[in-house]
């Protein structure tokens, strides 16, 4: 008996004189494919300006596939809420990879953005730094008041919903109530960790054992 492939399927074997027999199929099989992925960076590397100047990143968010990565390098003091709004709402509605690297600092509104990533970098010696918002007014002052009551719910929802779990709820109260909260790389880096396990980023303190003292008698 003579074996020889069969020309028109090499998974069949032919046999002279009987008929066509399959061998065993492989235990798998490998395919491969390559496409390319666009790497796009973006420098903020100053005070954040009106949004009108961000149309460019803007847009490229908007119109990102999947197979992008785009980078944004961050060294800022902060600056606009809407523009930061803005970019974390297109950060946040991207197909794209979207990867948010600390340089140097990240201050007020460039510490939200920092957390809208979906990967999040810390370069050594870095600080965040997360406050309350400020502002002027102008107007009447029922206008005002009604102005100041619509900004600080306005501020309290993003803060909620862009720090957390980043931050916890008594942080966030804190900042609220006009604290500064400040972080180096170390810290930073602790939270993320905690996050990536699952656990909170800030895990709760286990209460200290309470020391008795003990009461000498009169023996």
């Amino acid at each position: 008996m003579k074996l020889q492939f069969s020309p028109a399927n090499p998974f069949r074997l032919a046999v002279e004189g009987d008929e066509e027999v399959t061998p065993p199929l492989p235990l798998y099989r490998r395919y491969e494919s390559q496409g390319a992925v666009r790497q796009i960076s973006f420098y903020l590397s100053g005070e954040i300006g009106a949004p009108i100047q961000y149309t460019d990143l803007l847009y490229t968010l908007r119109t990102a596939t999947k197979t992008d990565m785009i980078l944004l390098h961050l060294n800022t003091p902060g600056g606009n809420f809407d523009t930061g709004l803005q970019i974390i709402n297109n950060i946040g509605a991207s197909e794209a990879r979207v990867i948010t690297i600390l340089e140097a600092r990240a201050y007020s509104m460039g510490a939200l953005i920092f957390l809208a990533g979906d990967e999040l970098i810390v370069h050594d010696t870095c600080q965040l730094m997360f406050h309350n918002y400020s502002s002027s007014l102008i107007g009447k002052g029922n206008e005002q008041q009604a102005q100041v009551l619509a900004i600080s719910k306005w501020f309290e929802k993003v803060m909620r919903h862009v720090c957390k779990p980043f931050l916890v709820d008594d942080e966030v109260e804190r900042i609220l109530r006009g604290e500064d909260i400040w972080m180096d790389s170390d810290e930073i880096r602790r939270r993320l960790a905690h996050l990536q396990k699952g656990e909170p980023s800030v895990p709760p303190q286990k209460p200290k054992a309470k020391k008795i003292k003990a009461i000498e008698g009169d023996s």
